[in-house]
């Protein structure tokens, strides 16, 4: 009677791995379990933990699988505490970081959201799931490719990705409710300021390219920016065109 039943049970666990394999979820997919995990522990010990308590954010940053915009080599430190390299001298920033700046400009739906310094897509990503609609400009042009290649395949159809001189903006859908910076600068561009709605706002961080920089949030009020200092910061410089 006992080997009667351990047979029926090697049968049905081996139904069972075929009903999972025909329903397409492979041994990749399934994997994805393990990072869920480590994006949970991410978001609430280095994000919301130091501080960061907007629900949309949150929600983001739970949502978006960071180790898929990262190198392959480098999936396993995806959900560290830091920044890692994505090839052309460029990193995908800190967790902390994207959400501290992606709760800074208040976002909600509705929202059409610059970023200059699209990087691996990341920070895009996340934007993607709370605003209406991201455009997103990175001057590295093989990284612009991998990101809106990234970005379209993972289903991200509110977000475009151009190649070019993020110091002139994307002018063609000013203005903005919102606008992030993701590379050091040494001075805030005029041209972004004026590409900000009445009311909008600005995260980026100010200084000189190699050492501590500031991150300023900057408000658009009666047609001029007011700026705030926020906290030492290190980025990658802005590059020009």
């Amino acid at each position: 009677m006992i080997i009667i039943i351990a047979i029926m049970d090697i049968t049905i666990i081996k139904v069972t791995i075929c009903a999972i394999l025909a329903l397409g979820l492979s041994s990749p997919a399934l994997s994805q379990d393990a990072y869920q995990e480590k994006r949970e522990t991410m978001v609430r010990r280095q994000i919301k933990d130091r501080g960061v308590t907007d629900e949309a954010t949150l929600r983001a940053l739970r949502t978006v699988p960071r180790h898929l915009f990262v190198p392959e080599n480098y999936r396993s430190r995806a959900y560290e505490d830091g920044p890692l390299p994505i090839g052309y001298g460029q990193t995908i920033s800190q967790p902390y970081i994207v959400g501290y700046m992606t709760e800074a400009i208040r976002p909600k739906a509705g929202f059409k959201v610059l970023e200059v310094g699209t990087g691996s897509g990341y920070q895009a990503a996340v934007l993607a799931e709370i605003a209406d609609k991201v455009y997103t400009i990175e001057i590295v042009k093989e990284l612009a490719q991998q990101a809106d290649s990234r970005l379209k395949r993972m289903g991200y159809d509110n977000v475009e990705v151009k190649t070019g001189d993020g110091y002139h903006g994307w002018k063609e859908h000013a203005p903005y409710d919102a606008i992030i910076v993701t590379a050091a600068a040494e001075f805030i561009p005029p041209p972004l300021i004026e590409q900000l709605k009445p009311g909008g706002i600005m995260i980026i961080p100010v200084g000189s390219p190699f050492m501590v920089q500031t991150l300023m949030l900057v408000e658009k009020k009666e047609g001029k920016a007011v700026s705030k200092s926020l906290f030492p910061v290190r980025f990658v410089p802005f590059t020009r065109g």
